[in-house]
């Protein structure tokens, strides 16, 4: 079954049944939690060793191609945040435009447990950030830049309603949806180092790693060790690092309806 088929069924029926979360809540719930369109196969095992990562940067200027795919919520009516391949000092980088709209840039991965070493590295450039945002709040929960890393974390650390509606949204859809999802953003206000939930779901936490207005030409590199990272965000309902299903690139503006653009550079995952 699609992820956007999925996420339309699970909408529905929450609506209905569990009226005391509004529609938009849903939405960032179940897409935000699946990067926006994840299809995880139901079951896939964990499997050893190292995640490839396509490089942007072996890739041709003009639209992406895939194994990367943008993607938006299902039924989106406002735009999309636009992801496309352009040169940068010679070399191919991910333009990242975001105007009052949202969408992710999503690379499904054979779940693998990463190692406890292994470093996410990364680079990017704000050119233009978001003058409304504010992580700590549902009307300013938008990012001009984010890197995020999708997981399928064993639910008995959750508590009831969190397992009883992620149990529900997998039996509707069929599907093995991740149950936590770590981003690394860049927030106007949040110094670099918090760590705190989404505003609409706590499935989702961000850790921030780059503050304050947009600094236009400047490249910034990151290299986080994902499994400590994890622990930071999650590990009061987890002991161990789970299986990573996916790595999301993301700009989102449609609760500020503002506008940015940003740029990111390969992104690997290794030992």
């Amino acid at each position: 079954m699609a992820a956007s088929v999925t996420a339309e069924r699970l909408l529905a029926y929450a609506c209905v049944v569990t009226p005391v979360l509004s529609a938009h809540q849903w939405l960032v719930i179940i897409a935000a939690a699946i990067g926006g369109a994840l299809a995880a196969q139901t079951g896939a095992p964990a499997v050893p060793g190292l995640l490839s990562v396509p490089a942007f940067s072996a890739m041709a200027i003009g639209p992406l191609q895939g194994p990367w795919r943008a993607a938006g919520l299902p039924k989106q009516t406002l735009p999309v945040t636009r992801f496309d391949i352009v040169e940068v000092a010679g070399k191919p980088v991910v333009r990242v435009r975001s105007d009052n709209s949202y969408g992710n840039l999503v690379l499904e991965v054979v779940p693998v447990v990463p190692g406890a070493q292994w470093l996410l590295r990364w680079s990017w450039s704000l050119q233009r950030g978001l003058q409304d945002s504010d992580l700590s709040t549902e009307k300013g929960d938008d990012s001009p830049l984010k890197v995020c890393a999708l997981f399928d974390m064993p639910l008995s650390g959750l508590g009831l309603a969190q397992r009883t509606k992620l149990r529900l949204a997998r039996s509707l859809s069929g599907e093995n949806l991740p149950s936590a999802t770590l981003c690394y953003v860049w927030d106007r206000l949040l110094p670099a180092g918090s760590e705190i939930p989404n505003a609409f779901s706590d499935r989702v936490r961000y850790i921030v790693v780059a503050t304050g207005p947009a600094r236009p030409g400047e490249w910034f590199n990151y290299q986080r060790t994902l499994a400590a990272d994890f622990q930071l965000a999650f590990g009061h309902e987890s002991a161990v690092l789970p299986p990573l299903l996916a790595i999301a690139v993301g700009a989102d503006s449609d609760n500020t309806g503002g506008n940015s653009l940003g740029l990111v550079g390969d992104i690997s995952l290794t030992p």
